[in-house]
Order: C-alpha cells, then sequence, then structure tokens
C-alpha cells in the first residue's frame, strides 16, 4: 500500500508524466518513476528501457483481430485439426510424468493443458517473434486498454530484475506474452513454477516449467480440482430456452430433469451448477457449462476462443466430435455491427460495435427474442435483425 501510494506521489509530481498517449519519452518518464517507487533500481530500469521503441505492428494486430467474428461451428473446426490431436496425444505421453504431478497437485485434467498448448503455441513451436518489451511499451502507450498493459510492462521490469528475460532479445507475441503457454509477466513474476527442477523458471525453452505455470495460473483463477468444464449434451426440443446462456444456472439434477442428457457418458455431480451453453443456438451443438468454464474466461475474454478451447480439452480427454446440427446460417459482420447497433439504440450494453458475437451481445439478443416471442436462445438471425 505505501509503495502504491507512494508512487501515485511521484506520478502526480512528473510534470510530463501520463498514463497513455503522448510524448513517448514522457510517458517512459512516468513509467519509471513508477517502477522505482515500486522498489526496482532506478539502474535496472533505465537498463531496461534502452533502445526501447513503438512497434507500429503491434497496434495492426491488436486491431486485426477478426478471426473471433467467426461462428463457433467455423471457429473451432479451423483451430481443431487432426495434427494437433495426433500432438497432443504425443506430448500428453512425452510429458506424463508432468501431467500427473499437474494432476496430483491442481486436479486439472492434461486435455485442459494441451488444448491451450495447442492453440497458444502449436505446443511450443511457434511462440511469436515481436519484441516482448516493446510490445508492451506499445500497447501500455496506446489509450485502448492502458489499465491492462501499463501493470504488465512494470511487471516485466521485475521480471528483467531477477534474470527471466531479456529486453533486448526476448520475443513472444504481439500482446506481450512470453512462452509456450504465451503467459502475460505479472503471471510469471507471480505464478511461475519450476516444473523440471533446475532452479530456473523458463516458460520459453522448459515444456514443464510452462505446463506447470499455466496449472497454478488456472488453479490462482479458480479452478475446481477434479471437476468437470464442458460437456456435450442432447437437449429437447421443449426446453425454455430462455433458461439457456451463462447467466442461468440449474443443478445438473434440476437440468435432467428437464430431459437434458449426456451425448455421451453420465452427466455431471447432481449437485454441481451448470448451465446450458448453445454456441450457435437451439439447433446447433449444446453443451452443459459447468463452473471451471468460467475460469476460461480470465485466460482469454473471446467467447468463441474460449468454447473452443474448453470443447477441445474434452477431445483431448476422448470426447466425440460435436453434433454440429443445423443452426441457421450466421449474420455476416457487417449484419452483426447493424445488430449490435440496433441493440445499442434499444438500451443495450453490447461491449462495442465489433461485429463479434461476444457474451454481452448474446445477452442482448437472448432478451430481445424473449420480448418479441422468438426462441430465446440467443442466436441471432436475419429475422430477428429485421423484426428490430
Amino acid at each position: 500500500m505505501r509503495a502504491a501510494i507512494l508512487a501515485l506521489s511521484l506520478l502526480a509530481s512528473t510534470a510530463h508524466a501520463q498514463t497513455c498517449g503522448g510524448p513517448v519519452g514522457n510517458f517512459i518518464a512516468g513509467v519509471k518513476a513508477e517502477a522505482q517507487a515500486q522498489g526496482i533500481p532506478a539502474g535496472t530500469i533505465d537498463a531496461f528501457f534502452q533502445g526501447a521503441q513503438i512497434d507500429q505492428r503491434v497496434i495492426n494486430a491488436d486491431r486485426a483481430q477478426g478471426v473471433f467474428q467467426k461462428d463457433f461451428i467455423s471457429f473451432s473446426r479451423a483451430l481443431i485439426s487432426q495434427n494437433r490431436i495426433d500432438n497432443g496425444r504425443v506430448y500428453g505421453q512425452r510429458y506424463a510424468s508432468t501431467f500427473n504431478e499437474i494432476q496430483r497437485r491442481f486436479g486439472i485434467a492434461p486435455g485442459v493443458l494441451l488444448a491451450f498448448w495447442a492453440f497458444e503455441t502449436d505446443y511450443g513451436q511457434v511462440q511469436g517473434s515481436f519484441n516482448t518489451r516493446n510490445a508492451l511499451l506499445t500497447l501500455a502507450h496506446d489509450c485502448r486498454r492502458p489499465e491492462l498493459f501499463r501493470p504488465q510492462l512494470i511487471a516485466a521490469i521485475e521480471l528483467y530484475r531477477r534474470g527471466g528475460m531479456n529486453p533486448a532479445t526476448t520475443t513472444g507475441a504481439w500482446a506481450g506474452e512470453i512462452g509456450q503457454l504465451q503467459k502475460l509477466p505479472r503471471e510469471i513474476v507471480t505464478q511461475g513454477m519450476d516444473g523440471d527442477g533446475d532452479g530456473v523458471v523458463d516458460l520459453k525453452n522448459s515444456s514443464p516449467d510452462a505446463l506447470m505455470t499455466g496449472a497454478n495460473v488456472l488453479s490462482s483463477l479458480g479452478w475446481r480440482a477434479n471437476e468437470p468444464w464442458l460437456q456435450e449434451i442432447n437437449v429437447p426440443a421443449n426446453l425454455d430456452w430462455s433458461l439457456t446462456g451463462l447467466d442461468t444456472k440449474l443443478s445438473v439434477r434440476d437440468w435432467a430433469a428437464r430431459g437434458v442428457t449426456a451425448r455421451q457418458g453420465a452427466l455431471g455431480p447432481a449437485n454441481l451448477p451448470a448451465s446450458v451453453l448453445l454456441p450457435m443456438g437451439r439447433n446447433g451443438p449444446a453443451f452443459l457449462a459447468y463452473p471451471n468454464f468460467e475460469v476460461y474466461f480470465d485466460w482469454n475474454k473471446s467467447f468463441v476462443y474460449v468454447t473452443t478451447a474448453a470443447y477441445f480439452a474434452t477431445r483431448l480427454q476422448g470426447a466425440a466430435v460435436y453434433d454440429a446440427g443445423n443452426p441457421s446460417t450466421p449474420l455476416s459482420g457487417p449484419q452483426m455491427q447493424q445488430l449490435q447497433q440496433k441493440l445499442t439504440r434499444r438500451g443495450h450494453d453490447v461491449g462495442g460495435i465489433d461485429g463479434i458475437l461476444g457474451a454481452m451481445t448474446r445477452n442482448a439478443v437472448q432478451a430481445e427474442q424473449e420480448r418479441l416471442g422468438l426462441p430465446a436462445d440467443a442466436w441471432p438471425t436475419v429475422e430477428l435483425l429485421n423484426r428490430l
């Protein structure tokens, strides 16, 4: 607390400091003052920023995340290849001792981390070529999400002080993530683990370190040991669709009483709370989302990414390919933006006009479907667009 108050005081007294934007030199001066107030030596801070610069490629990448506009079926089929499934088995066996320790210590099934490992870096093969320091500086200076990236930039200075990165040579993803599971500096500083016993936390070159750190992060975010996360289900045609979606939670027993059944095996424990998730509406794939599914959103905010990662984890644990069903044609990007504009005018907060069917847009769609007497399954259709 004292360090935080001192940091604020130093920032207030620095004439040219700003929280984001403005002259880069002035911005860096403010970050340096804040880092020094947190106890990092001035020499270390100066060395960290030696040669630092804004990377326009990072801004371009941040503004061009159109892949998340894809629907669940298209997105999951693009990310889940037979090669990734086969390699999942190979790497699962190669690091069986690490996965066994993760299961024992954290209660996290191997498929969960294997899915992240596959999607983030193709099992460590593609870790990104952006200079990590410059990427974090660029995103912290940019005024779109400074509240997220300024603390990560300062954490990177601390990581450098500990010998965990080289500001001139460490590379990773455009958003500043490092290593085989793409973790941000603050996570590495606070949850980094030595999984191979060599006394060093190296998320780029050591798979056991990366996997144990990933498990520790999930656990710190609230992962409930040895509980399911997602399960494909069959839903009856007469289900009350307004009860579907992540905001409604009933016990597994209650869902079973309403006719929900497991497509493979048995449903989870009867008293466990769960939500019926219909990523493409009542005529598409259907899942039961358990409490651990919510932890995925602390790893990545994208609804379609989270659902795909959670589903892929079940595949790697032996689940069958989902039943795609016969959902209505997804809205195009421009149609989705038009829908979001109409929903916004009706007073709904959709989180921005971005053409992405995220959780907030889905909630708004479901509310309007219910108001208009349409099946309230949160899947936007041309009919809904026209009715609005």
